[in-house]
């Protein structure tokens, strides 16, 4: 192993030089190249040398040490020297999602003065174009790619703003660990997005302190393609291999997610739950297709290949069934694993709950899975499970030097050298999350169970979806109980891929929805509960997109106190609720 330790590295751009002198020739990334339609590699030399041409040109820039740059790509090497050149002039990178919404964007582009934007070409431009009038203090926006009739001297493309500068000097600007680095807009639970500004430190301690749980080596490979915007990727996903000399390929698409796979032949996954959930719906399908025995060989090779988990855990004795392992991992589980590239050994999860059935599904197949848990504002990662001490129903034990432990209502609380410096421009949210003694306050309850965190529920009513987007139900709800055509709403989705929706109509403003049939048949029928879907997701225009409703099941029985639907208080029990529509909402995600 050869770790750079945050004594070395100090800060992000300090921590890629380290890793450019240690190994400068061995491969650092891995990605499609679209105009030559083949994969290329790039050595660590060769980034740096690309790098320098960048730091050239935001040095060209009338951009002074502090501004706010911002970069809206899908993961690619022009993300990491996107970022490393804004570290080495002193900027502080903004990183958006290439899928939000226009006027999201609008508001962290404007919340934080953001002079300088990193786009991919004309389909971004056009997401972005109704709210680019509100964007004056802008001051250029770099494309990847040519935009036809864009019409706007502000916008340059890549080539042309890196040839410009060539010939300009450049020099690092000192930077200290304790400095603002990075600020990344969490999705908004209520209200606004915050912006949680990062340090060098934070984020390369987190780096570090991941490496002691997970030991990674220089012949791994990293598949990419979680959205770098997402700070689990970045940390995990970027500075982390950096930190340990591995390679990272990227992904082309989610689309191609499967194809890649077994082109990169990666070692290491970082996920979240939604991607095993959409492996494993795949292998089910497959095998309803199958005589009975290749069903029974296939829990035959789960449930050994779990045992011999238990065995390696220390939490089991051998077992005589073991001796069919090699067998089962020839008919079953080594099929399977090919489909993930046939070398990968190990995933980490996180983002959301993992499903300890499906976990316990791969673990058996061979593949291990170390759920984790963390926040944006802990840079992210607060605990893993690690290889030799793996519970999967918990996100596992801390991080060296986090501290933690349960406040009033079983909180989880934190304190550790990823705790946030802060939200931009939002003092009194930090002091609402970060107590006087640095304790930063979760909102997630937990429970200790031999060193491992599980996390019990939330403090605040929060549904966290498989893609790991929190979504605040009850602010979705009042939004769409605002149209006169809904009495009441319940949204759910925690852990499932989109939300959906349980309503009750007034019965008098629904008849439209019925022509001449009867209204009760006609809630059943597809039309009426497109219409329904319709009105409901035109009361969620100012929400992100993610928050949008897939589908709905309406009905006119209200949710009363006497029917214990709803509480004296008039709030709904939604314990009550989900028992009660069980089957629709079964049937919601039958197949998803």
């Amino acid at each position: 192993m050869d770790i750079i330790t945050p004594a070395e590295a100090k800060t992000i751009p300090g921590l890629f030089k380290e890793r450019l002198r240690r190994t400068p020739d061995k491969i650092a990334y891995t990605y499609f190249s679209d105009s030559l339609q083949q994969w290329n590699n790039l050595t660590w030399l060769q980034t740096d040398l690309q790098i320098q041409q960048w730091h050239a040109a935001f040095s060209a820039e009338n951009l002074q040490q502090g501004d706010r740059v911002a970069i809206m790509l899908r993961n690619c090497p022009e993300w990491v020297m996107f970022d490393q050149a804004a570290a080495r002039t002193g900027l502080i990178t903004i990183p958006l999602y290439t899928n939000d919404r226009a006027d999201n964007i609008s508001y962290i582009l404007n919340d934080v003065n953001v002079k300088l934007l990193l786009i991919e070409g004309d389909k971004h431009w056009r997401g972005i174009k109704s709210a680019y009038e509100q964007l004056d203090h802008l001051e250029h926006i770099i494309t990847l790619n040519p935009i036809p009739n864009a019409n706007d001297s502000r916008i340059i493309t890549l080539a042309d703003w890196l040839e410009k500068s060539k010939e300009t000097p450049t020099t690092d600007v000192e930077l200290s660990g304790e400095q603002l680095a990075t600020i990344v807009y969490t999705s908004g639970t209520t209200g606004k997005p915050k912006g949680v500004m990062l340090s060098h430190h934070n984020i390369v301690w987190n780096a570090y302190a991941g490496t002691q749980s997970i030991p990674t080596f220089h012949d791994d490979i990293f598949l990419s393609f979680l959205p770098l915007s997402h700070t689990l990727e970045r940390t995990i996903g970027y500075y982390f291999p950096m930190m340990c000399g591995s390679s990272v390929s990227y992904a082309r698409s989610i689309e191609q997610l499967g194809e890649d796979l077994t082109i990169i032949k990666p070692t290491v996954l970082i996920s979240v739950p939604r991607i095993f959930e959409r492996v494993n719906n795949k292998i089910q399908l497959q095998l309803a297709e199958k005589p009975a025995i290749a069903r029974k060989l296939f829990a035959s090779a789960v449930n050994v290949g779990w045992h011999r988990f238990q065995v390696s855990q220390g939490r089991a004795t051998w077992h005589p069934k073991q001796l069919f392992w090699p067998i089962l991992n020839i008919l079953v589980a080594k099929k399977i694993m090919a489909k993930l590239g046939g070398r990968m050994y190990f995933a980490i999860s996180g983002g959301a709950p993992l499903s300890e059935d499906i976990a316990k599904i791969f673990i058996g197949l061979g593949l291990t899975i170390s759920q984790g848990y963390g926040l944006t504002e802990t840079s992210p990662v607060i605990s893993t499970n690690k290889l030799d001490d793996n519970l999967p129903a918990t996100v596992g034990q801390p991080l060296q030097d986090v501290e933690i432990r349960l406040g009033d209502n079983d909180e989880l609380q934190v304190r550790s050298p990823g705790v946030m410096l802060g939200y931009w421009n939002n003092k009194q949210a930090t002091k609402d999350i970060i107590d006087e003694d640095g304790w930063l306050h979760t909102g997630d309850k937990a429970k200790i169970i031999d060193g491992h965190i599980q996390i019990t529920g939330r403090l605040k009513d929060i549904i966290v979806m498989s893609n790991g987007e929190k979504v605040p139900p009850a602010d979705i709800e009042l939004a769409i109980a605002n149209q006169a055509l809904f009495d009441q709403v319940m949204i759910v989705g925690e852990g499932k891929p989109f939300l959906s929706a349980i309503v009750v109509l007034n019965p008098d403003k629904c008849q439209f929805l019925s022509g001449n049939k009867d209204i009760n048949d006609c809630l059943r029928d597809k039309q009426a509960q497109k219409e329904i879907l319709n009105q409901i997701n035109k009361q969620l225009v100012s929400f992100p997109g993610y928050a949008n409703i897939y589908k709905v099941h309406a009905t006119l029985e209200p949710w009363t106190v006497e029917n214990e639907l709803i509480t004296p208080t008039l709030k709904i029990k939604r314990n009550k609720l989900n028992e009660k529509f069980k089957n629709e909402i079964e049937q919601f995600y039958s197949g998803h």
